[in-house]
């Protein structure tokens, strides 16, 4: 399957942005569908994950009261909103397709072109 993320930007801190995280290929709703950021310096980190058919949802800890996963399997399509944004949350932001739940960037099969959100304070 191939990914294909958009939707960052900049924004002012306190703001809101909805990532989308297309998808082409093979079946879309055969994968888990996570997203991860990686800020400069920084190693890459688990944000969100869905489950196939978008029941079970999984954030980091310190995201869960800010960020939303989805994902539209008619339009082939994942989402992260992002709200109260913060200065910290700047990163460029990955979404990746894997078997299984997991919060490993190694567990993932398939990677997306990043698209960077950039938080001004």
């Amino acid at each position: 399957v191939q990914l294909q993320a958009s939707g960052g930007g900049l924004v002012q801190a306190g703001g809101s942005l909805r990532l989308s995280c297309a998808a082409s290929g093979r079946a879309f709703n055969q994968y888990v569908l996570s997203w991860f950021r990686q800020a400069p310096g920084k190693e890459r980190e688990f944000v969100a994950g869905i489950s196939l058919g978008g029941t079970y949802t999984d954030y980091a800890d310190s995201l869960k009261d800010r960020f939303t996963i989805s994902r539209d399997n008619a339009k082939n399509t994942g989402y992260l909103e992002m709200s109260s944004l913060k200065p910290e949350d700047t990163a460029v932001y990955y979404c990746a397709a894997s078997l299984s739940n997991s919060r490993s960037p190694t567990n993932m099969r398939y990677w997306g072109t990043g698209t960077l959100v950039t938080v001004s304070s």
